[in-house]
């Protein structure tokens, strides 16, 4: 069996691997082409070129990169025809898979695969619609996304998220960390302002004015900032002149045991909006989700949203408890108040979360085998090409 996979982040390089150990157990003697990162590299995989070289966020880099990323779609998609492999498996950053997918299905009848579907459920239902014409499968992470992409006109498995497989501090890692930075007997809050520099120059002024009403009114509460290694310099200096103590945990220094040990010990958690509330809910630590973005930003998504939350552990436990200040209701005042709210009375949310990480997968068959299977199911259903 050959298979040519594409990721083109670390998240989907993760993604990538596990779904590769999942086939190798199922089908001893496949092999890997395609292009992904050093996980993938470890699963056997001899990348194209360096995965870094498609990772590009936002508009303005994508326009400013345009004619090196044409290319390498161009490259990828003539290495997939080359290779004439049983599937091409794209994960996530839709920007390039998508479009390598494209090219390959105007040429070949080559059975393609997306994992990671896109949010439509949230905003821009379209795209599923235009997906269909050239991917026959999706791997959805979120149990509720298969009837979105159904009904354009493709098959689609809930396979599980990758957050039910994640290490979780120990109860004597969380014990530990508190005792190394002396907070034995006081209720921890953590500040998690993002992991792009955009979202933490926006949102940490404002967690910064939350974090000092809540020292005013319990001064007990010790405040512990988990920083992302490559915003760690930028965190540091604009928190030097908070009013209040606050603990950064930098995971390139501390390791990445020291994040877990936060995130487990913590009482209750002030974070950015994104995938960081399933972190929260793998920790069992309650939170209460504040987001801003720029004015122009406020006013397209605002039309665009077509969910009442985008909180992913209210959406997956069918719940509203994890309160959330998006755009102009971010706001220090009612965000302390419910700060205060949750850590008093988390009951609600930690029944939501225990429910989120059931529904996601935990305990039960790891995603990466889960999508293996699915992949060869969709092979075998369609004698491994497409017509």
């Amino acid at each position: 069996m050959k298979v040519f996979v594409v990721a083109g982040e670390a998240s989907g390089d993760k993604l990538g691997a596990a779904l590769m150990a999942g086939l190798r157990a199922q089908v001893p003697d496949v092999t890997f082409h395609g292009v992904g990162g050093d996980r993938m590299i470890a699963e056997g995989l001899q990348s194209l070129f360096p995965m870094d070289e498609i990772s590009i966020m936002g508009i303005t880099e994508i326009l400013s990169q345009y004619r090196q990323l044409k290319a390498r779609i161009r490259e990828t998609a003539e290495a997939v025809l080359t290779a004439k492999p049983d599937v091409l498996i794209t994960i996530d950053l839709p920007e390039f898979g998508l479009r390598v997918a494209k090219e390959v299905k105007a040429r070949s009848t080559i059975r393609t695969v997306h994992y990671v579907a896109p949010t439509v459920w949230a905003w821009r239902p379209g795209r599923a619609r235009k997906m269909a014409a050239h991917i026959d499968q999706v791997l959805a992470l979120l149990p509720f996304e298969p009837p979105y992409m159904e009904a354009a006109g493709m098959r689609c498995d809930f396979v599980g998220h990758p957050v039910v497989t994640d290490p979780v501090a120990t109860q004597a890692e969380a014990k530990d960390f508190r005792q190394r930075h002396g907070f034995e007997d006081v209720p921890i809050a953590l500040i998690l302002p993002g992991s792009r520099r955009s979202e933490v120059t926006r949102l940490l002024p404002i967690f910064r004015e939350v974090a000092t009403r809540l020292h005013h009114q319990r001064p007990d509460l010790a405040f512990v900032l988990p920083a992302a290694p490559n915003l760690a310099a930028q965190i540091r200096d604009a928190v030097r002149d908070w009013p209040v103590p606050l603990v950064i945990v930098n995971p390139a220094e501390d390791g990445a045991a020291a994040k877990r040990a936060a995130f487990a010990t913590a009482d209750v958690a002030l974070a950015a909006s994104g995938t960081v509330s399933l972190e929260l809910a793998a920790a069992g630590t309650p939170m209460v989700i504040a987001y801003d973005m720029n004015w122009l930003s406020r006013q397209v998504i605002g039309r665009l949203l077509r969910v009442d939350t985008v909180t992913l552990v209210n959406l997956v436990s069918e719940t509203r408890v994890v309160p959330e200040f998006i755009g102009a209701a971010c706001q220090p005042d009612a965000i302390t108040a419910t700060m205060i709210e949750t850590l008093d009375h988390p009951t609600a949310q930690i029944d939501a979360m225990a429910l989120t990480m059931a529904r996601l997968g935990k305990g039960g068959v790891p995603p990466g085998a889960r999508a293996a299977r699915a992949v060869l199911d969709g092979l075998n259903e369609n004698g491994g090409r497409t017509s």
